[in-house]
């Protein structure tokens, strides 16, 4: 357990600029307290002491303002970044070395039992306020951009982004979203709508024109004749 911890903090440490040491995480990071108090209400929950669970979760949300189920399945090195109101469901999962930004949601939909929270891979990005709703993957090395709504799975190596998120684009980088940290240069998914809209355009316009070309031949030589 210790040594967990103590690997989580240098983790954290490590992707975080803004870190001076392990200890200053160790003792003054909500995310890392946050986690480290998830370990031990999952360990309860597994035990079936759900309300003894639930009651250390509790205390974790009042203290760190982070709210994460004791059902809910960490791997390690999961850095939470300020944290405030970020939200973990029962079901979800999330994978090794992944950076969560305050606001976020693993949220399920429905009223439904079993697996309702998403999957998330390894080394996954997750911006400010995104929300990832239902059971569903999110593959390794993904960007999830902020604000970002996602509710259909995620395939790997990819970077979505939009109130209905959609890929915008293939990653290339062999560094990790989640060390990158690298959260606004970002295609503009609407953007790329309206271009490919404007291709479409152009292209009618010069069929319109190929076929007017050709109505006034064909009436050309219809006169002549």
């Amino acid at each position: 357990m210790f040594k967990q911890m103590w690997e989580d903090a240098k983790s954290i440490a490590s992707r975080d600029p803004a870190a001076k040491s392990v200890f200053e995480v160790i003792f003054l990071y909500p995310g890392f307290h946050a986690v480290v108090m998830h370990r031990i209400a999952h360990a309860l929950y597994k035990r079936k002491l759900f309300f003894l669970a639930r009651a250390v979760s509790h205390i974790s949300r009042f203290i760190t303002g982070i709210e994460i189920h004791p059902g809910a399945k960490i791997g390690k090195g999961l850095f939470i970044d300020h944290g405030m109101g970020v939200v973990i469901g029962e079901t979800a999962e999330i994978g090794d070395n992944c950076t969560i930004y305050h606001g976020v949601t693993l949220g399920g939909t429905g009223k439904e039992k079993g697996k309702r929270h998403p999957t998330i891979g390894n080394n996954v990005l997750i911006g400010a306020g995104a929300k990832i709703l239902g059971p569903f993957k999110v593959g390794d090395n993904v960007m999830i951009g902020a604000g970002s709504i996602v509710l259909d799975e995620v395939p790997p190596y990819t970077t979505v982004v939009g109130p209905k998120a959609r890929i915008v684009k293939k990653r290339e980088s062999k560094t990790a979203p989640s060390v990158e940290l690298d959260q606004i240069h970002l295609p503009d998914p609407v953007a790329q709508e309206i271009c490919k809209i404007l291709l479409r355009i152009e292209k009618i316009e010069e069929s319109l024109l190929l076929m007017e070309k050709n109505i006034v031949s064909a009436d050309g030589e219809n006169v002549g004749g």
